[in-house]
């Protein structure tokens, strides 16, 4: 056969319809991150001092974090330039690819377009890496030395300390006691990159030994983990406290995955009709949606339907109160409004260990109340099927975390089958499962509980909450 001027070569690439990944060049990382605070119809509630219940200020933040990440957290300018340093780093990574699902889509026979972001494609293989390169780079900046910080899964305790890493500062991790167990070679990636990690609740905070002293076998939970990190960081002159969702400065850092997306859906001459993210406190629904959401905020895509996933075993939103509540269990941080469980609430431990958290981001809850958002959630076992039938056509195993969402969009696809509409579904696939196999060792062996909490559970946690919450 005679190739004239590659066209055999690049026949598929030029067929629209067949196209599998959309992909953009370096050139085309965006330079500034999206902050949706601009564009909110009614500004988000304020943050509250734990003492005064009077809005804080800059004093009282800049204890646990740099002054640039504070100031970014109370900004309403737009955009936010990304400084050069981050964006050389982010270059070892982005921009990520934008998939279309066309093997899932034959799998389900639906007359649906899926498509879906890939974060996994990160050296430690999910989004989680967007926002700390960022934070560590102003921690550097500033002359800080060290971070302390919280993880789950462990997905943002690689991504910290690979940041730290690449800053020259050190880095301590509260990993939660269940995913420390589940997950050794998450453990094993922060040893690699140099982070110290410790087990939480752990004997090194007054916080963690004061949940071992009423519980000795505690699971842990994100809640505590804060506690223990943001009195590390509280403790010592040269740390200051890192934090990889909830907080508005971390959601605008995501937000680079929506605006990327953008792009590349403009490529393959698409818009999502539904758009999906999984949700525990909320950092890659955030990063994939806030960017499209500007569109609905603006009018011009309100029919848009933005749905955020969360685990039937710790449901903030969809059976959490919209409060004041502390982000962590010692009650050290912060009053935030957000749709929460109680900050006493301990999940049960699950494989989502990411999605473990009692509250949700308080822009997504604020988005969330005004009707904006929609939400659901899924016991375990669906997922994980959800999880098998994905990787057995698209050949990515996802995390737990992602499979959420994976889980509603062949939930919307399947609809889209028995209406016969052909609507466009785009997820954020927010990192892979190379690390969690073991999880999909327990779902083979019939050995995943589907776990929904008691209402009486639920009830008591939301007594706590403070009383700025009535």
């Amino acid at each position: 056969m005679v190739i004239k001027n590659n066209e055999a070569l690049h026949s598929n690439t030029d067929l629209p319809g067949e196209r599998t990944k959309y992909l953009l060049d370096e050139q085309d990382i965006p330079r500034a991150w999206y902050n949706i605070q601009a564009d909110l119809h009614t500004p988000a509630p304020a943050v509250l001092h734990p003492g005064t219940g009077q809005p804080i200020g800059p004093a009282d933040l800049a204890p646990l974090f740099p002054m640039e990440i504070i100031k970014q957290e109370v900004s309403q300018e737009r955009y936010i330039d990304i400084p050069d340093e981050v964006m050389d780093a982010y270059k070892l990574f982005r921009p990520s690819p934008l998939y279309r699902a066309r093997r899932l889509e034959r799998e389900l026979d639906t007359p649906a377009r899926i498509f879906y972001k890939y974060e996994g494609v990160s050296p430690v293989g999910s989004h989680k890496t967007n926002t700390a390169l960022a934070q560590a780079y102003y921690s550097k900046a500033e002359g800080v030395k060290r971070l302390s910080t919280e993880t789950g899964a462990g997905q943002w305790g690689s991504a910290l300390s690979l940041a730290t890493r690449m800053f020259g500062l050190e880095c301590q991790v509260y990993m939660v006691k269940v995913s420390y167990t589940q997950k050794p070679y998450r453990r094993s990636l922060m040893n690699v990159f140099g982070a110290r990690v410790v087990a939480s609740p752990s004997t090194e905070t007054n916080a963690g030994r004061a949940i071992l002293e009423q519980d000795p076998e505690s699971p842990g939970s994100l809640g505590i983990a804060i506690s223990e990190a943001v009195e590390d960081a509280a403790m010592r002159d040269d740390t200051k406290y890192s934090l990889g969702s909830v907080l508005n400065h971390v959601l605008m850092h995501q937000s680079i995955i929506g605006l990327e997306a953008k792009k590349q859906m403009e490529m393959a001459d698409a818009y999502p009709d539904i758009l999906i993210g999984c949700v525990g406190g909320g950092s890659n629904f955030a990063g994939i949606s806030f960017p499209f959401i500007a569109d609905k905020l603006a009018g011009k895509a309100p029919n848009m339907q933005v749905l955020a996933v969360e685990p039937a075993a710790c449901p903030s939103l969809t059976r959490g109160s919209y409060a004041y509540d502390f982000g962590d269990t010692a009650m050290m941080t912060p009053l935030v409004k957000m749709h929460t469980l109680g900050h006493t609430f301990i999940p049960q431990a699950i494989h989502a260990g990411g999605l473990r958290y009692h509250g949700v981001a308080p822009l997504i809850s604020h988005l969330y109340d005004g009707g904006f958002i929609e939400a659901v959630a899924y016991p375990q076992n669906p997922v994980f099927e959800a999880a098998v039938k994905f990787a057995r056509s698209e050949g990515i195993v996802p995390a737990p975390e992602s499979a959420h969402a994976i889980r509603a969009a062949i939930d919307a696809a399947l609809a889209c089958k028995e209406s016969g509409e052909q609507k466009t579904i785009l997820f954020n696939l927010s990192g892979h499962g190379f690390f969690d196999l073991s999880a999909y060792d327990s779902y083979f062996a019939d050995e995943l509980e589907d776990y929904e909490y008691p209402v009486d559970a639920v009830e008591a946690a939301l007594a706590g909450l403070p009383s700025v919450a009535s």
